[in-house]
């Protein structure tokens, strides 16, 4: 992206580079007349319904999210709207990597899909689009209780541990709701695609922090009910953007589980309705179960369960000293001592230090390119911790610049050399870099050979945390993740492109009134050449009707519409919601 539009949002502005790189323009001029029609019936079908059964804030929430019923949100309207509750919006391609989105929702930052769903999939889409991320999430978040629980959240997902395994499956999801948006995918192409994500969630193994967070995330953020199991309300952005699932969640075969640290033992299926669902009695008990289900994570834990959890990861992790040093790598292996506490740990490949979460200069990637490796923990005959001794203190115990020292750590390991240099900040020291210097374990064997060049020690009686990811994000991902599968977009031929400048007429009759006897031309043209047609139909007849006009046209709109919906079962409830709607006319002047 050679530019960089934040809308003037704050919250969009103060994205760091390594979340930039998802987002693309929104182009809002690729939107078709057809595209507006899908979302204007998508949103007056969840206002009629979901005034019911929304939880409260739905349909003032819309406006404080900058929506309308009558077209897609432009993205500057968007970030005018949440700026004033503290949040932004940008778009993206698709799907982006889980430990990214969470992170986004930390800065207060929405991520939607630019793309919206094709007209055969108007009920449904398991490709995130502008209807789900924005008509689903943005709504409820003006409800105060509900975005700190996001951006809680949010700062949690974004230091889980995930697994090859959880990536693995992003890219078959990601891949699936690409193939299913592609107007000539084949059915055989799909069948393989999702025999594909099964597969990978079948095969997932032992669930990392991020799947068990993702299945938080899914039966609260997505598909959550609040208030009683009796009488629940509908929050989940995933049902306030499906017209389909909404209204079929709140049958009686849909069992319903009060929301507990238990879901995160119900795996879920991006491609099916969803069998149960959790309610939960207030936002607050959401933010509890988070910080319960934290509270057995590695960044909270640290120590060797930590250290273990990112070798398994076998992504870039990175381990906090209790003097606040941060080690960014791959880890390979740690020693512990006989209390079972971290005494020793080594990362492979290039590797990174930092101090709060900015890395040190001269120790980046290029510094230590073939990993790094420490001891931890207490010094033998000290009672205070190396990191706590003020300098007087190190120099009372020779440890000082341009002296030769041995350091006997309890777990038996010792370091002798030159040191060259201290590092200390925060009233801890941290490092110490030395010459000449030998490092051997408990055993005896050589863990470093002078010969190896300068030898860097962390300083740190534990580790504290482990989490996933680099601590200076922005200084140690020099390569950008992008995936290998792009969105699709279509190209569209001569009679297509009539059919768009059709619906546009409509619309444009409907905005600005009018010839209205002119629709029945635009009607002639659409049984002449788009049969297939009934979005369009619906809205000339919505018209004729209101306005009270044409009645002859009108009355032949609606039986042809009767027919399409008798002889093709799948229009029946999409025609019959339509006509329920011209019946009962969504109120515009409650959502401006």
């Amino acid at each position: 992206m050679s530019h960089f539009n934040d809308f003037n949002n704050p919250q969009v502005a103060a994205l760091p580079a390594h979340l930039k790189q998802f987002i693309v323009d929104q182009h809002y001029e690729h939107y078709t007349p057809v595209d507006h029609a899908v979302w204007r019936y998508v949103m007056r079908q969840n206002y009629s319904y979901l005034k019911d059964v929304a939880y409260y804030p739905y349909i003032p929430g819309l406006q404080a999210a900058g929506l309308t019923i009558e077209k897609i949100p432009h993205l500057q309207e968007m970030n005018d709207a949440l700026a004033r509750i503290g949040w932004g919006a940008v778009t993206v391609d698709g799907f982006i990597p889980p430990a990214a989105f969470m992170e986004y929702q930390a800065y207060r930052v929405l991520v939607i899909a630019a793309d919206i769903r094709q007209l055969k999939h108007i009920e449904y889409t398991p490709a995130p689009d502008i209807i789900h991320e924005s008509a689903g999430h943005a709504p409820i978040i003006a409800d105060k209780d509900y975005h700190e629980y996001l951006s809680y959240f949010g700062s949690i997902g974004a230091k889980a541990m995930y697994s090859a395994q959880d990536f693995e499956l992003y890219e078959a999801i990601r891949a699936l709701s690409i193939l299913k948006e592609m107007p000539d995918a084949g059915e055989a192409e799909i069948k393989k695609a999702e025999e594909l994500v099964h597969y990978r969630q079948e095969n997932i193994g032992e669930p990392s922090e991020m799947s068990l967070l993702s299945r938080l995330h899914w039966w609260t953020v997505e598909y959550g009910l609040i208030g009683t199991l009796e009488n629940p309300k509908i929050y989940g952005a995933g049902l306030l953007s499906s017209i389909g699932e909404s209204a079929s969640c709140m049958n009686h075969d849909i069992k319903k589980l009060p929301y507990t640290i238990d879901a995160i033992k119900y795996a879920y299926d991006i491609t099916q309705t969803q069998p149960q669902l959790f309610v939960t009695p207030t936002f607050q008990n959401l933010i509890d179960i988070l910080e319960e289900f934290a509270n057995t994570m590695a960044f909270r834990k640290g120590g060797a369960y930590g250290l273990q959890k990112a070798i398994e990861s076998k992504n870039t992790c990175t381990a906090v000293y209790s003097s606040g040093l941060q080690i960014t790598g791959t880890f390979t292996e740690y020693k512990s001592d006989a209390n079972g506490d971290v005494a020793f740990l080594k990362t492979t490949g290039p590797s990174a230090l930092s101090v709060d979460n900015k890395q040190l200069t001269g120790h980046g990637k290029g510094h230590h390119r073939d990993g790094f490796s420490s001891p931890v923990g207490k010094l033998k005959e000290h009672a205070m911790p190396l990191e706590d001794l003020p300098p007087e203190e190190l120099n009372y115990f020779g440890i000082e610049e341009g002296k030769q020292i041995t350091l006997n750590f309890e777990s038996g390991i010792t370091v002798s050399g030159l040191v060259k240099k201290i590092m200390a900040s925060n009233g801890k020291t941290q490092l110490i870099t030395f010459e000449n210097c030998t490092v051997k374990g408990a055993d005896g064997n050589l863990l470093f050979d002078p010969l190896w060049g300068i030898y860097d020690m962390a300083v740190g009686a534990k580790i504290v945390s482990v989490f996933c990811g680099a601590a200076d994000k922005d200084a140690f991902v020099e390569i950008p993740y992008k995936s290998n599968t792009n969105t699709h977009h279509a190209t569209y031929d001569g009679n297509t492109l009539e059919l768009h400048k059709l619906y546009q007429q409509v619309r444009d009759r409907r905005q600005k009134g009018g010839d209205f006897g002119f629709l029945g031309n635009v009607w002639l043209r659409l049984q002449k050449f788009h049969q297939d047609d009934w979005l369009c139909a619906l809205e000339i007849l919505e018209i004729l009707e209101h306005e009270d006009v044409e009645p002859a046209v009108a009355l032949e709109i609606r039986t042809f519409l009767e027919n399409k919906a008798s002889s093709q079962p799948e229009f029946k409830k999409l025609i019959s919601d339509g006509f329920y709607l011209i019946k009962h006319p969504v109120e515009q002047k409650l959502v401006v």
